[in-house]
């Protein structure tokens, strides 16, 4: 089955598929969480998340954790036996309740060929987001892997299998990179899949710091889908805040039902959740659960008080989060048709420059902010072709204290009781009932 055709059958126009960052290296502890997740009271798609290990390709510390039986943070996917693996899918995956693979990789050959035997057909990654955030790997590798992997990926098709790939570009280091780069990158990383032979797609934006900006980044993103994008077979996954997480249960709750609502009014079809122990550890089957019924129901909530989707392709149009992504997509795919060599241009020269990322390959020399207004804005844009469209806010000089105020702007703003009812579900639902259900 086309993972992306049932999310897109599934969610938009008020619904909402929902799906949990889940990963137990366990095989047991693994088919429960899916099996969980597959019955859980919502509509949702399975999760596969990988260990740490697997992702930088460290297979001996794998095959030595396994040996000595350390509990590992992920499922070892290239380690097992391919029967291991079968068996925790064993009737769970069907045509109603595909399974993501998750990673992290910016070398991940051996995860590719390990899921095509499986006949897994939907993970997640890109050439930038899952190289600059994570590690030293030089970009011009990252891209040269990917280019490989997608390539590889797409021969499924042989098989009458259509592979998806979602970006993860919308997710750049978790937080303060401002949302029209975010945008940019995403959006960017689609088009290398696409030019690599993949035709299912989804798109990634991770929740920031003001419902307004966000709202218009997801527009934007679905605009420069609906324009450029050589395929119809896409759509939009909102992810819950990346950043520093609320501590307390009701204000974890808050969050995540703001980006249901995000999700929801922005026409977006999928939504990752988090869940309330995101701040103190690796979240249980149990915890999984109730966030993803509890998305699932803050989703309703907010369709059935906006029946109509205000946001989409019929969006802001001219939103400032569009202008800047529009001009940051348009600078990078001038520099070279091929997509792979545009985006190496695109780091070198600046054009492309994530705040606070150290990575080799990043230039560094951005700044970002979280304004008064609560919007995140570039304080700096370096090289980036923003000159004339950018709205700079606040002093060019950032203090430590001043990045880890904002770092941890969101964990503040809703551990603290509301000031206002104006979330779009019923605020009963976060610190009444649903606190009442935790473990």
């Amino acid at each position: 089955m086309d993972f992306g055709e049932l999310v897109r059958r599934e969610g938009g126009d008020g619904r909402l598929v929902v799906q949990p960052r889940m990963g137990f290296g366990d095989p047991v502890r693994m088919r429960a969480g899916l099996l969980a997740t597959k019955e859980a009271r919502a509509t949702t798609v399975g999760t596969l998340t990988l260990d740490s290990y697997t992702r930088v390709g460290d297979l001996d510390a794998v095959e030595s954790a396994l040996r000595q039986g350390i509990r590992l943070n992920g499922y070892p996917i290239v380690s097992h036996p391919a029967s291991t693996t079968e068996a925790v899918l064993e009737g769970l995956r069907d045509h109603t309740f595909p399974v993501q693979v998750r990673h992290g990789s910016a070398t991940p050959a051996g995860i590719f060929r390990a899921m095509m035997r499986l006949r897994l057909n939907a993970t997640e990654g890109g050439p930038v987001s899952y190289c600059l955030p994570y590690g030293r790997t030089p970009l011009a590798e990252a891209v040269q892997n990917w280019a490989d992997c997608c390539r590889l990926y797409s021969r499924l098709r042989e098989l009458g299998i259509e592979p998806h790939l979602e970006t993860f570009g919308g997710c750049m280091m978790g937080q303060l990179c401002p949302p029209s780069q975010l945008v940019a990158i995403s959006f960017l990383e689609a088009m290398f899949f696409a030019q690599h032979g993949i035709r299912s797609l989804s798109l990634s934006y991770a929740q920031q710091t003001h419902m307004g900006q966000d709202q218009e980044a997801v527009a934007a993103l679905r605009r420069l889908c609906a324009d450029l994008l050589p395929t119809r077979n896409w759509h939009i996954v909102v992810y819950t805040y990346m950043g520093v997480y609320p501590e307390t249960s009701r204000g974890a709750y808050r969050l995540l039902g703001r980006a249901a609502e995000l999700a929801v009014t922005t026409g977006a079809e999928r939504l990752i959740v988090k869940t309330a122990a995101e701040a103190r550890r690796i979240p249980t089957v149990h915890e999984n659960v109730l966030a993803l019924e509890f998305a699932g129901r803050a989703a309703e909530l907010t369709a059935r008080r906006h029946p109509q989707v205000p946001y989409g392709t019929d969006g802001p149009a001219d939103s400032q989060t569009y202008r800047e992504a529009r001009a940051l997509v348009e600078a990078v795919l001038g520099l070279d048709p091929d997509i792979g060599r545009a985006l190496l241009t695109a780091f070198r020269r600046g054009y492309l420059d994530v705040p606070y990322c150290v990575h080799p390959d990043n230039a560094g020399l951005t700044r970002s902010r979280i304004d008064t207004d609560g919007r995140l804005r570039w304080v700096d844009i370096g090289n980036l072709p923003l000159s004339g469209i950018a709205e700079l806010g606040g002093s060019r000089r950032i203090s430590s204290a001043d990045l880890m105020n904002d770092l941890h702007h969101i964990r503040r703003r809703f551990d603290e009781p509301p000031r206002d009812s104006g979330e779009s579900f019923d605020a009963e639902l976060v610190w009444g009932e649903w606190i009442d259900r935790g473990p």
